[in-house]
């Protein structure tokens, strides 16, 4: 028998259940579901070896984005690099043109946000699936497997035991190791803490800018091997445990389908080393690499959220992170959901964001 306090089912926050009853979720067989993981690493390569065609909304969108900026109260740069904030506008109202138009923002600043938004789990989901293919990611929402559960207190008595000195991952980029890694990510809250609870992003544009292109032109076109978080363990060699990892590889720098400017790729703690360097070279240029990514905060954006706040960020060419200050003393609580993007590439003849926007950029 485990203790009083492990048998306790969590309560779900009440602004949580209430946006969930309003939309008709049902909650009677239990929030949230588990899927069934794959447990051997043949089965997971195969699954993240799959081709998924693409096709990028913002490519067929207004440059000037007319149509969204028109209707928007007001559209609010948080920094000059990164992020930007959309007032006046609801996400469940938006035209098939919007949203084209909302892809290219997203892709051009990073991450966008809306605050005060009156959103159900599936427009949500809609939104998403408008994009692109959906990609599930652990716990989700009853009936829907494509949207993810964000609940910190969910994830910290189930899956991760955080600690003040050691809090949950730090910057990162989600799904490295699939063929097809994520693009567009909408993550709304309908449950924040009063105080703290922040997420932070980085802009890969930026980051590449700030090497030296003498740096620039070594890093080009090289490949990282990324790995995978979870673990599997082998059909042929069960005993050995479950120790094994998908690897891919991709390029560290990537070129973004729609804006044509390079990004860094790279994810702290998923990418093993770069292809063709001996060990020490490799971890020498990807301690760099995260050192210039991760901690420069002139490239960074830091938000508040509010309950029923909406960040949509592109995972290919932005990393972000939680800030975890508020120590589970809070309730923090959302819905995620996932568009699978194009298999990164680099082209050579891709430009930086600061050249296309003719910044100084030597």
């Amino acid at each position: 028998m485990g203790s009083l306090e492990e048998q306790q089912p969590l309560q779900i926050p009440a602004s949580t259940r209430r946006r969930f009853e309003a939309a008709g979720i049902d909650l009677s067989g239990g929030y949230p579901l588990l899927p069934t993981d794959f447990e051997y690493i043949q089965d997971a390569r195969a699954k993240g070896g799959l081709v998924h065609p693409y096709n990028d909304a913002g490519l067929r969108a207004d440059p000037e984005k007319k149509a969204l900026f028109g209707a928007a109260k007001a559209v609010n740069h948080i920094t000059s690099h990164i992020g930007t904030l959309i007032v006046g506008l609801q996400i469940k109202d938006l035209t098939n043109t919007q949203k084209d138009e909302l892809a290219l923002l997203v892709a051009e600043r990073g991450v966008v946000f809306f605050r005060d938004q009156d959103l159900s789990p599936q427009v949500q989901e809609g939104l998403g699936r408008y994009w692109g293919e959906l990609y599930p990611q652990g716990p989700y929402v009853p009936g829907h497997p494509d949207i993810t559960t964000i609940w910190t207190d969910f994830f910290a008595k189930t899956m991760r035991k955080p600690t003040y000195r050691q809090p949950f991952q730090g910057f990162h980029t989600d799904m490295v190791h699939e063929r097809h890694p994520p693009g567009y990510t909408h993550l709304h809250k309908d449950a924040v803490p009063a105080v703290g609870g922040d997420l932070l992003w980085a802009s890969g544009y930026a980051a590449y800018s700030k090497l030296s292109p003498a740096f620039r032109d070594f890093i080009d076109g090289k490949k990282g091997v990324f790995i995978s978080k979870e673990k599997y363990f082998d059909r042929e060699n069960p005993s050995s445990g479950r120790i094994h990892s998908v690897t891919r590889e991709h390029p560290i720098v990537r070129t973004h389908p729609v804006t044509g400017w390079k990004s860094l790729y790279i994810a702290h703690g998923w990418v093993s080393h770069i292809v063709g360097l001996d060990k020490k070279e490799s971890d020498l240029v990807l301690g760099y690499l995260r050192d210039v990514y991760e901690n420069n905060v002139d490239i960074q954006c830091r938000f508040k959220f509010t309950r029923g706040t909406s960040a949509i960020w592109d995972n290919r060419c932005t990393l972000h992170t939680a800030s975890w200050d508020y120590e589970n003393a809070s309730e923090r609580h959302g819905t995620r959901v996932t568009t699978l993007a194009e298999e990164p590439y680099f082209d050579e003849n891709s430009v930086t964001r600061r050249q296309s926007l003719g910044l100084h950029d030597d």
